[in-house]
């Protein structure tokens, strides 16, 4: 069986192209999760984040919009099938809603998975954004 999560995060005074390049711009992504990242902007190309410790694939892009990836940890049992992972970025005023939809995970591994997002990306970016250091986490 295999476990969904979905959150929804507002990032106040935020834009969705904002959000956008922190996740999809290897350099800010590094930055922003105080964690290196391989990625490009190209659908089809491979990315690693967290030093190797996330890996997996853009499948569908849409600029400033919508990121899709096959997406897998170190952790997970060789058999395991890759996971969807969706940002879709809704701007509302000046501020931007992001809707994270993460299909297909493993279920031993999606609490801590749900509770990451939060810890790992959401968190430090919104640190990130307002200028705040971020704090360097131990390897995942």
């Amino acid at each position: 069986m295999s476990k969904t999560i979905v959150q929804k995060i507002v990032f106040k005074k935020t834009g969705a192209k904002e959000l956008y390049d922190l996740y999809m711009n290897a350099k800010k992504h590094s930055v922003a999760t105080a964690a290196p990242a391989k990625i490009t902007t190209k659908i089809g190309s491979a990315f690693s984040t967290h030093g190797g410790y996330i890996t997996g694939e853009n499948t569908y892009l849409i600029k400033d919009k919508l990121i899709v990836q096959t997406w897998r940890t170190q952790e997970w049992d060789k058999n395991d099938p890759d996971s969807t992972f969706i940002i879709d970025l809704e701007p509302k005023g000046n501020d931007t809603l992001l809707h994270m939809i993460h299909i297909g995970l493993p279920d031993k591994h999606a609490e801590s998975i749900d509770k990451g997002w939060h810890k790992h990306y959401w968190e430090p970016w919104k640190k990130y954004l307002a200028g705040k250091p971020i704090d360097k986490h131990p390897t995942m």
